[in-house]
């Protein structure tokens, strides 16, 4: 098993700067690629974002734009952020290029499934978000309207809505790989994480409180699948406690 310290002399700090550089620009350059290939798209990648409210607001209803740039600048930034998302897996790649040559063996090939898995888990809260909670939390609102009350979004504001909501169910999507990380390194284990349940479903609600909107509803939505994504966390921790007691026992016999 190869180590770090059995490979040749590390290289100066100009040169990981050098590197670091490097990567960094490629990154850049990537994004950019990516942000002008949509950019002719923006508006027709904004309706598709709004098609959740659009499709449940009143009869005669639409959305507005508020500030003068708001028609152009809304579906810029939205096309910027997609293009980031877009290129996520491939910004993952160059990190993990970076600090691949300082990671032992079995380091590394445990980093490559956990570093796939966290970018799929991010799509999949994205996804989660935009065909599970948007129909329901924009059925919520519209229908919750006073009487008398146009329901008329402003576009800029939806946006930041939705892209909070994004990033939100995203980072709690991840709730699995650090659940597993934690046991996986020692720092917890399956029994202590067990005992401390109704503090993590306490600290879901707190936290789904904290990244959505104020209303019960979006909390509740982002909580409960929190709570659930943290019991697969623990039951692939048990996974690997069994692994591990089983390699144990081999280890044992041998003897």
């Amino acid at each position: 098993m190869s180590s770090p310290e059995d490979s040749d002399q590390p290289m100066p700090l100009i040169e990981h700067l050098v590197e670091l550089r490097s990567r960094l620009l490629k990154a850049v350059v990537v994004i950019l690629v990516l942000f002008l290939g949509l950019y002719g798209f923006s508006n027709d990648l904004y309706e598709f974002i709004a098609r959740p409210l659009i499709g449940l607001m009143p009869p005669g209803s639409q959305m507005i734009a508020t500030e003068v740039a708001s028609p152009f600048l809304a579906p810029f930034k939205l096309t910027l952020v997609a293009a980031l998302f877009a290129a996520v897996p491939f910004l993952l790649y160059q990190a993990w290029a970076f600090i691949a040559p300082g990671l032992y063996t079995h380091e590394k090939k445990l980093a490559v499934p956990i570093l796939g898995s966290s970018v799929l888990l991010f799509y999949a809260g994205a996804v989660f978000a935009y065909f599970v909670v948007f129909p329901i939390l924009f059925k919520f609102f519209t229908t919750a309207a006073p009487e008398g009350v146009q329901v008329m979004t402003d576009i800029n504001a939806y946006l930041n809505f939705v892209l909070k909501l994004f990033f939100a169910f995203g980072v709690a999507f991840e709730i699995p790989i650090a659940t597993f990380l934690l046991i996986l390194t020692g720092a917890t284990d399956v029994k202590t994480l067990s005992k401390k349940r109704p503090y993590v479903v306490l600290g879901c609600f707190v936290v789904g409180m904290l990244l959505t909107p104020p209303d019960v509803v979006s909390q509740s939505l982002l909580a409960i699948p929190m709570w659930l994504l943290f019991e697969v966390g623990i039951l692939f921790g048990r996974c690997v406690k069994r692994q591990r007691g089983g390699r144990a026992e081999v280890t044992d016999n041998a003897r």
